[in-house]
């Protein structure tokens, strides 16, 4: 099935807002992959649940043309509303039913997206577009992993973090919880001889409670809570603000903490 969980204008803007651009080393990690299986030229990229377009604009600069596909014509107006990036272009649509010709695509990649993809029909889809020696490269980090710190207090922060999630569990969808076994049952179907699952890509930047915050807030799950019980969602989030700021000793919402995520990579490649 299709799920459609974030599609209204509003999530669309928070995901824009405060959704993590995949890292550089994960991006190097698939482009060589590519560079070794199909080699030069990389002419057409499809990033499939592409949101509002922060792995689109991430890979676009690597290849000649590059197209967006979502299900929420939402969350593409988010991402067409980015100017510089002349070769994009954003379709709706799904990774299922993909509008290319046979053997024409370079690279199908997704970000923390392909979780919701029913495989059954996705995979056959990927053979059938992608030119010989063509790649899937499927990107994503595991949640359970995340750490945070700043000066003495990390412990106490990733404890608020954990109780945020907590608070949510009763609201995540089955492929969340897919997401987080960093696509072991997707990738042991794709039927390519040539697949590697590479894990633990850490990466270590900064973020602001503020934007922390707003990460929650993206959640699928949270949308859901929201939806049932905006009032105690918006606790939720007021709460967490508050208690992260007290934890730090400070008092703006901009205050950044470091964080640490890790972060996995499906990759395989058609056969020639």
């Amino acid at each position: 099935m299709t799920y459609r969980l974030f599609e209204g204008k509003e999530h669309a803007s928070i995901y824009q807002q405060y959704r993590f651009t995949p890292p550089d080393e994960v991006k190097n990690v698939i482009l060589q992959y590519l560079d070794r299986k199909k080699g030069k030229p990389h002419v057409l990229a499809v990033d499939l649940g592409c949101g509002t377009g922060q792995n689109s604009r991430l890979m676009a600069p690597h290849f000649q043309e590059l197209v967006g596909i979502d299900i929420s014509e939402c969350q593409l107006e988010e991402a067409r509303s980015v100017p510089g990036y002349p070769n994009i272009t954003y379709r709706k649509g799904t990774a299922e039913e993909l509008p290319f010709p046979d053997g024409s695509v370079d690279l199908l990649t997704a970000a923390s997206a392909a979780h919701w993809f029913d495989q059954s029909r996705f995979l056959p889809e990927a053979h059938r577009v992608l030119k010989p020696r063509g790649c899937i490269a499927l990107m994503g980090f595991s949640d359970s992993k995340t750490r945070l710190y700043f000066q003495d207090c990390g412990e106490s922060l990733n404890e608020i973090y954990e109780e945020v999630k907590q608070r949510l569990l009763p609201y995540t969808s089955n492929p969340v919880s897919v997401a987080e076994g960093k696509l072991e049952e997707l990738y042991s179907a794709i039927p390519f001889p040539d697949k590697e699952r590479i894990e633990c890509i850490r990466v270590n930047t900064t973020i602001s409670v503020r934007n922390l915050v707003g990460f929650f807030e993206s959640f699928s799950m949270y949308q859901t809570y929201n939806a049932k019980d905006p009032s105690s969602a918006r606790e939720l989030l007021l709460n967490a603000q508050k208690r992260f700021l007290e934890e730090m000793g400070a008092t703006s919402p901009d205050t950044e903490m470091g964080i640490q995520q890790e972060y996995f990579c499906v990759l395989a490649s058609k056969p020639q």
